[in-house]
């Protein structure tokens, strides 16, 4: 198990393949490493065979095969039976929207039992894992889950959550194992594709230890509360903008980013 990972999401307990670990683990990772873009929005493209380097030793964030596939290694380590799994995003439109297998979640066992965990989706990214069981509220550390079932083309489960009364879907998935070969296609599409939402516009997200969920697209910040009350302000300044990214996601910016952030002005 690598001490640098470890040091670096604040981890400083005893790890086995437990659901213990699993549940600080995606916690600590989650609150700690952000989700964010820069590199698609300043046209570099993502490396997943440097993620490591780039996530752990530079301070950097990223996106979902990014982060995923680094808490799949810690895990591995560790001694659990991780799978990585593929879903259909349908966050924002309906439940029955045909799009792309283009968002990475990992399917762990725990002594037998089958979880899902996902450090990397945004504003809604999990922390804490989800037993794979259908149709079960899941307390997490920032808000109420649960999984639905139900064959279908689209991935036979979907996941939701509780926002203000509502359950909203993330996305549908299935359990369907999906190798690191799989990634490659997608991942080159989201961080080089001009169709992309990740090369057209900044994005960045964290759920913060205190139970907020803090979110930034473009020039808009948002701090979530625990019921998903919103509040949200406009960025006016490219000095602002710096301190939101390295205050409050925690991102050690890389050189010369500046001229790539000045766009959003």
């Amino acid at each position: 198990m690598s001490n640098a990972y470890l040091s670096r999401i604040g981890h400083d307990g005893p790890v086995a393949a437990d659901l213990r670990t699993l549940e600080a683990l995606t916690y600590a990772h989650a609150t700690t490493i952000p989700f964010e873009n820069l590199d698609p929005f300043s046209g570099v493209p993502v490396d997943l065979d440097t993620l490591r380097e780039k996530l752990v030793h530079r301070h950097r964030g990223g996106y979902c095969f990014e982060h995923n596939r680094l808490l799949k290694s810690a895990l591995d380590e560790i001694g659990f039976t991780t799978t990585g799994l593929q879903a259909r995003v349908v966050w924002g439109g309906s439940d029955d929207d045909v799009t792309p297998r283009a968002h990475k979640l990992l399917h762990v066992d725990v002594a037998g039992a089958p979880y899902v965990t996902d450090v990397g989706f945004g504003a809604m990214t999990l922390t804490a894992p989800l037993r794979v069981e259908p149709d079960v509220e899941q307390e997490t550390p920032h808000g109420v889950f649960r999984l639905l079932h139900a064959e279908s083309p689209l991935g036979a489960w979907r996941q939701q959550v509780r926002l203000r009364g509502e359950w909203r879907t993330t996305y549908r998935f299935d359990l369907t194992p999906a190798f690191p070969v799989d990634d490659e296609a997608p991942n080159w599409f989201l961080s080089t594709s001009p169709k992309s939402h990740f090369v057209r516009g900044l994005t960045a997200a964290r759920p913060t230890r205190d139970g907020q969920r803090l979110a930034l697209a473009g020039r808009s910040f948002t701090a979530y509360a625990s019921d998903g009350t919103p509040d949200r302000r406009e960025i006016d300044t490219l000095a602002e903008l710096r301190t939101v990214l390295t205050d409050d996601f925690l991102i050690e910016l890389p050189a010369g980013i500046d001229d790539t952030l000045k766009r959003l002005f």
